[in-house]
């Protein structure tokens, strides 16, 4: 009889015993108002009298739902995002909002589509960085009084209707031609003033249209392929012409 005593006792005991995990903490209740916060370890609960709710204090992920936006120069996206988030009070985390996992997930597409709504698809996809953390921030300023810190935001994809991508690439490439065409200019115009530059040389300093002519002779006949056709001026032609009259008769 007493060993039976003794093992409901023990049993009426352990009921009380309740496990807290070294990754939680333990909310209790008693009579329907707060009382105490758990630490790891074992604790007793008076069933009844009192209830305690686990809240896992880890780093969770939180992957927001693809969300359709416009942005800024309304372009439709599709765009989802990672939320990193650990929980750093738990008395304001259970009793100030009724599920912050679900509250933290939806405020975070909130968010993340009145953002996108103020930037334009070229802002969107080359500040993503940037952007991700004024999600962050956003984020993490809302859900401060949850007891709530958010660590990170990433922006995983952002999707672009097909053919916009095929519009965008077209006007990409239309850039890039531009772009070649002004260097193409540029380089034209820079090649022009030389030549400009090199002619007023030789025509300012005597003897230099002389060497230039010499240097190309000297470029010309290195390569023993090459045939050279030479063009005597017209004056020298008459010089010698008159040359010839004059020896002429005298030859006779």
């Amino acid at each position: 009889m007493e060993l039976l005593l003794g093992i409901i006792v023990i049993i009426v005991v352990l009921s009380f015993v309740r496990q807290v995990n070294q990754y939680e903490r333990g909310i209790v209740l008693t009579m329907g108002k707060f009382s105490s916060v758990r630490g790891p370890g074992w604790t007793l609960i008076l069933p009844v009298f009192q209830s305690m709710q686990k809240v896992d204090i880890r780093i969770k992920t939180v992957d927001v739902p693809e969300q359709e936006a416009i942005t800024k120069d309304n372009i439709p996206v599709n765009i989802n995002a990672v939320i990193y988030y650990q929980v750093s009070d738990v008395q304001r985390a259970i009793l100030d909002v009724e599920n912050f996992y679900y509250a933290v997930s939806q405020l975070a597409q909130i968010t993340m589509r009145n953002l996108v709504g103020t930037v334009t698809l070229e802002e969107l996809l080359r500040d993503r960085s940037s952007i991700s953390e004024q999600i962050k921030k956003i984020v993490d300023l809302a859900t401060e009084p949850w007891g709530i810190k958010v660590g990170d935001v990433d922006l995983k994809d952002i999707t672009i209707p097909e053919n916009l991508k095929r519009t965008i690439a077209k006007v990409a490439e239309a850039e890039r031609e531009r772009k070649a065409s002004i260097i193409r200019a540029e380089g034209e115009v820079i090649a022009a003033k030389s030549i400009a530059e090199a002619a007023r040389t030789m025509a300012e300093v005597p003897g230099a249209l002389h060497m230039r002519t010499l240097q190309s002779i000297n470029d010309i006949s290195s390569d023993q392929s090459n045939t050279t056709i030479w063009m005597v001026p017209l004056e020298a032609l008459r010089a010698v012409e008159a040359v010839g009259n004059f020896l002429g008769p005298k030859g006779k």
